[in-house]
């Protein structure tokens, strides 16, 4: 189990998964990932995306291939890529495989083909930003946004979606609307686009839409983590949870002590907790025992926003 020193001021952390995985009767594969699409970012960049997995289909990481060749993993709760690295004014084909908590792993997905553009070793100047950017929501849980297209001196190549500075969404050049889905229900939003062009330039944010997704008669799950727990013994902390049920996995929570953030717990390709999984997660902490310690926790979702808050846990520092 990896540690994590903590003294009010955390650097990020390496989580570890603690859970019951699937047992060695499970052999079916899940399905291989649907609507899988390529867009040239840049001259050496694609970007590769595909669609959500059902929380049924038990996908724990996804592997993608370039003409047959593993070129990068990411957790379940990752659907979409930069491969980077790439040969300007070139074809290339990608393909899919998602890989579940048994280690069995799906047929890849129908390939996805894009060209690089040209590459221009001098172009410094980033698109303009889009001028106008409008949405609506469409349900409880997804929205559509349209914003006016952008200028380069080359040609725009991408256009990115952000929500809360995270990235959560990357359309083509030719695209001027986007379903976004993932949302939660009775929530507030603000979107943000910006334009890239084939050197990786990419414009300031075009003008902010904000939007609130109606209520749902079932809201679904929560998204505080449940079963929150601490644990100390000498000089370390041990945390204790069950990761909210949000349909897809959580790799990144943000840990409270005494009412402010001093760290985001973060998993890695292989660790990353299903939903409803428990976690574990190990401090080695250097204040003196009888210090006193109010934790909480909360987990990034899949829309980018921040959940809700755990119970709040006080603990004592063991010496």
């Amino acid at each position: 189990m990896r540690r994590t020193a903590l003294a009010l001021a955390l650097p990020p952390a390496a989580a570890v998964l603690v859970l019951a995985g699937c047992t060695a009767s499970d052999t079916t594969p899940p399905p291989a990932p649907a609507g899988v699409t390529a867009q040239a970012g840049s001259a050496t960049s694609v970007h590769v995306m595909w669609q959500d997995p059902a929380a049924a289909d038990g996908v724990r990481n996804y592997q993608v291939f370039q003409a047959g060749r593993l070129v990068r993993e990411l957790p379940a709760d990752k659907t979409m890529v930069d491969v980077t690295g790439l040969t300007p004014q070139t074809a290339y084909a990608f393909t899919v495989r998602a890989r579940d908590g048994a280690g069995n792993t799906s047929a890849p997905s129908a390939a996805a083909r894009a060209t690089t553009p040209a590459a221009r070793a001098e172009d410094h100047r980033a698109p303009t930003a889009p001028a106008r950017t409008t949405g609506r929501p469409d349900g409880p849980r997804s929205a559509t946004l349209s914003w006016t297209a952008a200028t380069d001196d080359t040609a725009v190549t991408a256009y990115d979606i952000y929500q809360g500075g995270i990235r959560i969404h990357t359309a083509g050049p030719g695209e001027t609307a986007a379903t976004l889905t993932g949302l939660q229900p009775d929530t507030a939003y603000t979107f943000t686009v910006r334009a890239r062009d084939g050197a990786d330039n990419s414009s300031p944010d075009g003008p902010a839409v904000d939007l609130t997704t109606p209520p749902s008669d079932g809201q679904g799950p929560g998204t505080a983590p449940t079963g929150f727990s601490a644990a100390a013994s000498p000089g370390a902390v041990t945390l204790t949870w069950t990761a909210p049920d949000t349909g897809r996995a959580t790799t990144a929570y943000e840990l409270h002590v005494n009412g402010r953030p001093v760290t985001v717990i973060q998993f890695g390709a292989g660790a990353v907790p299903p939903p409803g999984g428990t976690v574990e997660h190990r401090l080695t902490v250097a204040e003196p025992a009888g210090t006193v310690w109010v934790l909480r926790l909360r987990a990034r979702l899949p829309d980018g926003n921040w959940g809700a808050f755990s119970a709040d846990r006080r603990i004592v520092l063991a010496g």
